[in-house]
C-alpha cells in the first residue's frame, strides 16, 4: 500500500481530528469574537438611547418645571434636542466613536470625565470582591463536590441559594448593622477615613485606586485603613458572585470526580485531597472561566447598589445620583460605557478559554 493511500484527506478531516495550521484556528476564532463585539455594543447602544427618549429629550425630564419655558426652549435648541429623533442618533453614534460620551445636564461635566473620575472605584470594589466570591466559592465548592448529597452538601447548597437570591442592599445593611453599629468594628461607609483622604489629595497623579496610592505613600497606616473600609463593601458584593460560583464548581467538579482517570488515580492510592483539588479541579476550570465573564455584568450591576448602600463614590454611586437628578445624558453614557466594559471583558473570557482548551474554537 503506498504511503498516499494512508494519508487522510484534508477535506474530511474534522473539527477534532484536523491537524492544527500555526494557531489559525485560535486566531480566526480570535479575530470573530472581536468583531462581534461591535454589533453587541451597537444593539444596547441603540436600545439605551432610545429607551431614554421615551419620555421625551433630557433637558426637559431633567429641568422640566424647574426653568420658564422660554428658557427651557432655548435650553432644548442649543443642546440640539430639538432636532428629528434619528439625526440625533448618528450624531450620538459619531460622538461614541470619538469617545464623546456628551456633557451632563445637572453639572456640565464631560461624562468621559466622569467615568475616569469614578471608574477606578469601581474597579478596585470590583477586584475586591472577585477576590472574596473566589475565597469563599472555591474551597466550598470542591467540600460540597466531594461531600456530595451529605449535609455538607446541602447546607452549603443553600446557603449558596441565600447569597445569589438575597438583595445586596439588604446584606449591606445588615453587613453595617451587626458589624459597624453593634460591634463597631468596622467603618460604616465610604472608602478612607478624613485623614487618608488629605493625604491621597497630596498626590501629583493619583490613580483613584486608593490601595495603590496609600502603598505609594507608603504609609502603614492608610494602607490599613483603605482596606479596612473595603471589607463590608467587598463582602456584600462578593457573596452575591459567590453564590453561583460555589454551585458551578460544585457542579463540575462533580462530573471530573466520576470521570475514569479520577477512579483510576485513587485505585493507585493518590491521596483524596490531591484528587479533589489537583485532578478534578482543574479540568472543570474552563466552564468556570466561561461564566465568570458572565458575571462580570453582575457585579458591575450589583456595584449600583453597593455603592450606593456605602457610600463608596464609584460608577455606580453616581449614576444612581444622576438617575435621581433625572439626567439622563449621564445616565446614557455611564450605561453605554459599562456595556462597553461588559463586552470586551466577555472577549477577553472567550480568548483565554480558547488558549486553555483548544476545542472552544469550534
Amino acid at each position: 500500500m503506498s504511503v498516499d493511500a494512508l494519508t487522510p484527506d484534508p477535506t474530511t478531516l474534522t473539527p477534532a481530528t484536523r491537524p492544527a495550521s500555526q494557531g489559525g484556528g485560535l486566531w480566526r476564532y480570535v479575530v470573530v469574537r472581536l468583531l462581534l463585539i461591535i454589533p453587541t455594543v451597537l444593539i444596547l447602544v441603540t436600545m439605551v438611547f432610545f429607551l431614554m427618549r421615551i419620555t421625551g429629550d433630557p433637558i426637559t425630564a431633567a429641568l422640566g418645571g424647574r426653568l420658564p419655558a422660554a428658557q427651557l426652549a432655548e435650553r432644548v435648541h442649543e443642546a440640539g434636542f430639538d432636532r428629528p429623533l434619528i439625526l440625533q442618533y448618528f450624531e450620538y453614534l459619531a460622538g461614541i466613536a470619538r469617545g464623546d460620551f456628551g456633557t451632563t445636564i445637572t453639572d456640565r461635566r464631560p461624562v468621559t470625565e466622569i467615568l475616569l473620575q469614578y471608574g477606578s472605584a469601581t474597579l478596585e470594589l470590583a477586584i475586591y470582591a472577585l477576590i472574596v466570591a473566589f475565597v469563599v466559592s472555591i474551597p466550598l465548592g470542591l467540600v460540597a463536590a466531594y461531600r456530595r448529597d451529605r449535609w455538607q452538601d446541602a447546607t452549603l447548597r443553600i446557603m449558596a441559594i441565600l447569597a445569589y437570591a438575597t438583595p445586596i442592599f439588604f446584606v449591606g445593611l445588615l453587613l453595617k448593622l451587626v458589624f459597624s453599629v453593634w460591634l463597631g468594628w468596622l467603618p460604616v461607609s465610604g472608602r478612607a477615613g478624613t485623614r487618608t483622604e488629605l493625604l491621597m489629595s497630596g498626590i501629583d497623579t493619583p490613580t483613584g485606586i486608593y490601595l495603590l496610592d496609600a502603598i505609594r505613600l507608603g504609609n502603614g497606616p492608610a494602607i490599613a485603613d483603605v482596606l479596612w473600609h473595603a471589607v463590608l463593601p467587598a463582602v456584600a458584593l462578593g457573596l452575591l458572585t459567590a453564590g453561583v460560583f460555589l454551585r458551578l464548581v460544585r457542579t463540575n467538579v462533580i462530573g471530573t470526580l466520576s470521570q475514569q482517570y479520577v477512579t483510576s488515580g485513587r485505585s493507585r492510592g493518590v491521596r483524596e485531597f490531591r484528587l479533589v483539588t489537583k485532578h478534578a479541579f482543574r479540568p472543570a476550570l474552563i466552564p468556570i472561566i466561561t461564566v465568570m465573564g458572565l458575571q462580570i455584568a453582575l457585579l458591575l450591576a450589583g456595584a449600583v447598589l453597593t455603592e450606593t448602600t456605602f457610600e463608596w463614590k464609584g460608577i455606580g454611586f453616581m449614576l444612581a445620583e444622576y438617575l435621581k437628578a433625572r439626567d439622563f445624558v449621564a445616565v446614557q453614557g455611564i450605561v453605554v460605557m459599562i456595556a462597553v466594559i461588559v463586552a470586551v471583558t466577555n472577549f477577553l473570557v472567550d480568548v483565554i478559554a480558547a488558549f486553555i482548551d483548544p476545542r472552544v474554537r469550534y
